[in-house]
């Protein structure tokens, strides 16, 4: 037995991460982040989401989200039922209606299909000039910069050009977070399928290849020689 939300929170302040930089990778809300570190589980969505939103900030901070599945099901969950965390009696409360939070669920999605409907058509009919649409989105933390990568037992060497200095060079180790400034970068990858790639805050997609060689830019990724 462990404590999961202390166990998730040096993790976390071990990388030099803070919970803004966690919510922009895991897109999971930091109130929820906070309230797992803080092992009140009630305040999470009900059903599958507690379980996935702890093995997603798990394995985003190289560890085994398996592991925190079952140590979060052998303390908190009997018989299929979950158990409320251990807390100080207080006056009991009314039964609380879950009907409205999955209402406000349903209609988060739906407004997440309505925006991304409206990005694909300004990007479509927007003039032609190739260029990003102008979108409105709420206030949110600054993204980080430049090339962030994580991962365990993935070599990473990185360059500004096939030809440039190298910038870092190595197998990744879990649990470790690298980054190094700037805006386009030369990559060679081997064993790419636990790397978690990020620019400017933007989760990079790599090709499903054994062995590959990419050149990454804020705008596009591409194979290269």
């Amino acid at each position: 037995m462990f404590e999961i939300g202390n166990s998730l929170r040096e993790a976390r302040t071990r990388q030099g991460l803070d919970i803004a930089h966690v919510e922009l990778a895991t897109k999971i809300r930091g109130k929820y982040l906070r309230a797992i570190e803080e092992e009140e589980f009630d305040a999470l969505p009900p059903g599958t989401y507690v379980k996935g939103f702890l093995r997603g900030y798990a394995e985003f901070l190289g560890l085994d989200g398996q592991l925190y599945v079952d140590e979060y099901d052998s303390r908190f969950v009997n018989d299929g039922h979950v158990d409320a965390p251990k807390r100080p009696a207080q006056r009991a409360r009314r039964p609380v209606d879950h009907s409205f939070e999955r209402r406000a669920v349903l209609l988060g999605l739906v407004g997440v299909a309505a925006l991304a409907a409206l990005v694909i058509v300004a990007w479509k009919f927007g003039g032609g000039s190739g260029s990003t649409p102008n979108v409105l989105t709420a206030k949110s933390s600054p993204a980080p910069r430049g090339l962030v990568f994580s991962g365990a037992g993935t070599y990473v060497e990185v360059r500004r050009s096939a030809t440039g200095p190298v910038l870092y060079q190595g197998t990744l180790r879990a649990g470790d977070l690298n980054a190094v400034p700037g805006q386009r970068f030369w990559i060679r990858v081997t064993h790419p399928n636990h790397l978690r790639l990020t620019l400017n805050g933007k989760i990079v997609s790599l090709p499903a290849r054994r062995t590959l060689t990419v050149l990454v830019t804020p705008t596009r990724t591409a194979l290269a020689h």
